[in-house]
């Protein structure tokens, strides 16, 4: 009888000799559960649990971060809006003093026009004052008109008062206008120096 060398199989266990009866039957590895003790499970759920509260901690840090730079964002937008408006409203209002200049200079040339160099000078003024006004438009800024309104004190600066039998109207009524008032939109930008009414 020939002699057989055993071979380990392909799961490291000996193959068994052939026996006369019959193909060679391969031998199979019974799996080996892993022993895991009730100790190592109650770490690996605590383990499990600092990882959740972590992440979760990590996320809410996230959200908070998310939202201070979206709150940021919006008041650096709003500063920079108010910081362009006041820069504005202060040009606007520098040029309103050139035009109480014009107007002043259309008045008296408007009482001493007696020769024609005069009135040359007068039409200038009035060209000039009517293209600043047009160049203040286009920023929208219009002058008020408050003569025969009721005196609003948002709008309105009263410089003096007049008795209102003398102007023929009701106490409270803006007379006449000492210096003119102008809007820019609905807000108002200087507010009208005027005589009212008591």
């Amino acid at each position: 009888m020939a002699e057989y060398e055993e071979r380990p199989n392909e799961h490291g266990a000996p193959e068994p000799a052939p026996s006369g009866d019959g193909p060679a039957q391969p031998v199979t590895a019974e799996p080996v559960a892993a022993e895991v003790s009730g100790e190592d499970v109650q770490r690996l759920r605590e383990e499990v649990e600092r990882y959740r509260q972590e992440a979760e901690r990590n996320w809410q840090q996230f959200l908070h971060a998310a939202a201070d730079l979206e709150n940021y964002k919006k008041l650096a937008a709003r500063q920079l809006e108010e910081a362009v408006a006041r820069t504005r409203r202060a040009m606007l209002y520098l040029v309103l003093s050139v035009l109480d200049n014009l107007e002043l200079a259309i008045r008296y040339a408007e009482g001493a026009q007696d020769n024609e160099a005069v009135a040359g000078i007068l039409e200038g003024l009035r060209m000039t004052h009517r293209s600043v006004l047009e160049q203040l438009s286009v920023f929208g800024v219009r002058p008020m008109e408050p003569a025969g309104t009721r005196f609003d004190p948002a709008r309105h600066e009263a410089v003096e008062s007049v008795p209102a039998e003398e102007a023929g109207v009701e106490p409270g009524t803006v007379v006449d206008v000492v210096q003119q008032g102008y809007l820019v939109g609905e807000e108002v930008l200087r507010p009208a120096r005027v005589r009212v009414a008591q």
